[in-house]
């Protein structure tokens, strides 16, 4: 695990695949997830754990450990998914076609929220986008810009009450 942390050894983690993957699917699917959806779930713990790596620290844990914590919080996240009730909203009909009204309130809806993220600081918008829409951990966000995580959890919060504010305002 410290060359593929260290080095980004592509042999070294494909020794980690190997070892790991199969023991791992096994794990899953006794907790009685299906063998497809368990296939799923290793690929993605695998690719956390290469994309990832650098934030292993074997002071903290075993590999084994972080890597089985990796696969216990996305068979959860997997489960809580599939748990979630459909929003009536999606359970229309396919071919179901929207009318202009509902096509036209959402592009006012769409120009609101444009409206509303352009009256936010660069910093908060920055932040914002590349949580939101760039789908970064705040931890991300703070590594890639170098600013401090309080100070990225601060810009995030008070943007989202400012847009909360400004959206509320422009309903009214």
């Amino acid at each position: 695990m410290l060359a593929v942390r260290d080095s980004r050894d592509r042999d070294a983690f494909s020794h980690l695949f190997d070892y790991f993957a199969p023991r791992l699917k096994g794990f899953i699917i006794k907790t009685g997830v299906s063998g497809a959806q368990a296939e799923e779930i290793v690929q993605d713990v695998m690719l956390t754990v290469w994309r990832k790596s650098a934030q292993f620290d074997p002071h903290r844990a075993q590999v084994s450990a972080w890597i089985y914590q990796i696969a216990r919080n996305r068979q959860i996240d997997m489960m809580r998914k599939d748990a979630r009730p459909i929003p009536e909203e999606l359970k229309a009909e396919p071919h179901q076609e929207d009318d202009a009204m509902q096509i036209l309130a959402m592009d006012q809806e769409a120009q609101k929220l444009k409206h509303a993220i352009s009256k936010l600081s660069k910093d908060q918008r920055v932040a914002i986008e590349q949580a939101y829409l760039g789908e970064l951990t705040h931890q991300e966000i703070s590594d890639q810009s170098g600013v401090p995580l309080g100070t990225i959890k601060s810009r995030i919060r008070l943007g989202l009450e400012r847009l909360r504010l400004e959206l509320k305002g422009l309903r009214s």
